[in-house]
């Protein structure tokens, strides 16, 4: 009785009828273990090299801390002026620090400019045991939360990124800061801040990028000698945002000469990652084709009250492609029809595929636009005898 039907929808981007077909080049040569450049908007990846390979983490495993901290605020079980009293086993913490003494109180907020600008690891075990009360509830709380958010080669041991056993991915770093973004933007700009001082130390922030790049606003560095030298990077020109995320960047001069041979391998990550963002917004852009409640099929309903309901998208629909390119894209819509009556508004009616190259965008759920009723009569038997032919 009911059968599927697939349709070519034509393609209105705005563009012009003598645009000019631009070829795509391919990326910049990065010298990386792992990369990701993804879109934001759409989370297309648009370049990458081994984006699941399991990598050391370092200090980027503090995205996924600071999120953790974000959630609580968010939800109003913290504020930015709650204090935390610091353990002594903060206080121990190796590696980039704070600064923070053990026994004395200190706010949230400090807390996290101490683990995000100068890359606190001390800041960042305060924050763990303040929240869950343990380092080990907290571990249990970030592999959690990187579960529900599809993190599916990432591992967290610690808070800060120390442990040899952590894991993630390039790609599940692009996610995480994807998520941090778009979830939490009133806590975002502590990622961009340059500078910071606490107990009289003044300290910047390792993440270059801030300096070199005026688009750039975020997120996080991190090093350690088996994870190589990280960034997971952010910036925006006009509606259009890119994440760049480098993994196992090799150092170009001796860190344990000179903090000025440290602060060029930190300039040199930047620059990499820089290149990445550059080739993002110079070759692609992020149109939409749709509004949400657009008319994009009529369905005949099956014994219902109104013969036809239109079906569109319950969200605007974004697509991200290379640019000079949206004339090439391919958009199908494919919808049951007739439709059983009674249709709720909402209801999935079917989906649409938009394509470019043979690579799947984006797909969207068609859903009605209206509701309508089991018809009277009438319709029943209208409709019980066209079904006969």
């Amino acid at each position: 009785m009911f059968r599927y039907l697939i349709a070519t929808v034509a393609l209105c981007a705005g563009t012009s009828a003598f645009a000019v077909t631009v070829p795509v080049p391919s990326p910049p040569p990065v010298k990386a273990a792992s990369y990701v450049l993804m879109s934001y908007r759409t989370g297309t990846i648009l370049a990458q090299k081994d984006p699941a390979e399991h990598r050391a983490p370092a200090s980027t495993t503090k995205l996924m801390t600071a999120y953790l901290v974000f959630q609580e605020l968010a939800a109003g079980r913290l504020d930015l002026d709650t204090t935390f009293t610091v353990s002594k086993k903060a206080w121990q913490q190796p590696g980039s620090r704070m600064f923070i003494e053990p026994g004395k109180e200190i706010s949230v907020g400090n807390l996290l400019q101490g683990m995000l600008v100068p890359s606190g690891n001390d800041a960042a075990m305060a924050l763990a045991e303040g929240v869950a009360g343990t380092e080990a509830g907290f571990v249990s709380m970030m592999n959690a939360v990187a579960k529900q958010l599809g993190m599916s080669n990432t591992h967290y041991v610690d808070p800060a990124g120390l442990s040899p056993k952590n894991h993630v991915s390039a790609l599940d770093l692009a996610v995480l800061a994807r998520a941090l973004i778009h979830e939490f933007p009133q806590y975002y700009h502590y990622f961009a801040q340059k500078e910071f001082t606490w107990n009289d130390i003044h300290q910047y922030n390792w993440n270059k990028l801030l300096w070199l790049d005026p688009d750039a606003d975020g997120l996080k560095t991190g090093f350690t000698p088996k994870a190589g030298y990280c960034l997971v990077a952010s910036a925006k020109r006009g509606d259009e945002r890119m994440i760049a995320v480098v993994m196992g960047v090799p150092a170009i001069a001796d860190a344990s000469e000179s903090t000025r041979a440290n602060l060029a391998n930190y300039r040199h990550l930047a620059k990499v990652s820089e290149s990445l963002l550059e080739y993002g917004f110079r070759f692609f852009r992020t149109e939409k084709l749709y509004d949400a409640g657009k008319q994009l099929a009529k369905l005949r309903v099956w014994k219902g009250g109104e013969k036809y309901v239109g079906a569109g998208l319950a969200e605007p629909l974004y697509v991200t492609v290379a640019r000079g390119h949206f004339d090439d894209l391919d958009i199908k819509t494919h919808t049951k029809t007739p439709v059983p009556s009674p249709v709720t508004q909402g209801e999935a009616l079917g989906t649409v595929t938009v394509s470019w190259q043979d690579k799947v965008l984006a797909t969207a759920p068609l859903v009605a636009l209206k509701s309508v009723p089991e018809g009277g009569v009438w319709a029943t038997i209208r409709d019980t005898v066209l079904g006969w032919f």
